[in-house]
């Protein structure tokens, strides 16, 4: 039986790679990156045109000559800060690259896409769990840049009948449960990473802020194992094929860990202590996000599954202590 056709952008990043390996054996799946932030080698058996989506002639070429039936789009840049000082780049990439997509597709005859979103288009909330009817204000470029393709996707498919489910990730985070590929982010930015990194180089981690109000005074995230993730865009691509459209989730655990708890799981995880200090807080950082989990658990009958701190803790130790440079090893 032939194999539904995927095309995949960004497919060589964290989240996607993890996704395009979770789903080669039951799509024919082409990826499209730069490679700029991603690697080829988390990758390894995947067909890949190097290709940036500012080069809409090639793209919409790419997918009239590739024909899929429905796109995963996670390419996007995502340093939060980084955005506020360089918004530019961050709105002509994520933005403009998104529609020179959403207009190749079209173009294409293309129906349906899962688009990577992120819970950044929240901003600060005042709810805790969020639920997807809250606001949205972001408190950066990046964040704004989510919200406006999703607000883009919205009026795409009143006008050409695109269908579209939109995925709002909190923290991704952990590895492959046996070490063999992971994160690999340059620079890196997220927490766990960098906590091991601090332990593999026997040095101090920082944590930014302890006077945050909650219980430790350290600020609480959501924390979704990037295996999660790979199998919620999956579930999303069945909900499109089965005729649900025009959605935005969650993906979350809808449960929180403070910084304090991330270290002091990480000693469980790795037996022996941690050193870690007290920095000052990061501006814009807000004491508590956790998403509301209950509609995509409704709708598309999903929850996570390895998103327990000590799994998602140990797989990461066992991927970043085999492999130190990550991909470059």
């Amino acid at each position: 039986m032939t194999k539904p056709k995927l095309l995949i952008t960004g497919g060589s990043g964290y989240v996607g790679s993890f996704t395009v390996r979770r789903l080669q054996d039951k799509y024919e799946i082409l990826v499209v990156d730069n490679l700029i932030y991603g690697h080829r080698q988390a990758i390894p058996d995947v067909p890949l045109t190097e290709l940036d989506l500012s080069n809409y002639n090639q793209l919409e070429t790419v997918i009239k000559d590739f024909k899929p039936q429905a796109v995963i789009h996670f390419a996007a840049y995502i340093q939060a800060g980084e955005s506020v000082a360089n918004p530019a780049k961050y709105f002509l990439n994520n933005v403009g690259g998104s529609l020179n997509l959403l207009n190749a597709m079209v173009s294409a005859g293309v129906k349906n896409i899962v688009f990577s979103s992120s819970a950044a288009v929240y901003g600060i909330s005042q709810v805790n769990p969020i639920p997807e009817k809250n606001p949205t204000q972001p408190i950066n470029p990046y964040g704004e840049s989510k919200l406006m393709v999703e607000k883009i996707l919205k009026w795409y498919s009143q006008a050409y009948g695109l269908n579209y489910i939109a995925l709002r990730y909190f923290n991704a985070c952990g590895a492959e449960l046996d070490g063999s590929f992971g994160e690999d982010h340059r620079p890196e930015t997220h927490i766990i990473p960098l906590l091991i990194k601090s332990v593999l180089e026997d040095k101090p981690f920082t944590i930014f802020g302890n006077d945050y109000r909650t219980a430790d005074g350290t600020c609480i995230r959501d924390y979704i194992s990037v295996l999660d993730l790979a199998s919620v865009h999956q579930r999303a691509l069945e909900a499109l094929f089965e005729g649900q459209k025009n959605k935005i989730y969650n993906c979350g655990t809808g449960q929180g860990y403070s910084n304090l708890e991330i270290v002091k799981s990480l000693e469980k995880v790795i037996k022996k202590p941690v050193k870690y200090v007290f920095g000052p807080r990061r501006p814009g950082d807000p004491d508590v996000l956790i998403a509301g989990v209950d509609k995509i658990a409704k709708e598309l009958n999903w929850k996570a599954a390895h998103s327990d701190i000590e799994s998602v803790l140990s797989s990461a130790w066992k991927w970043h202590s085999t492999h130190p440079q990550g991909y470059s090893d």
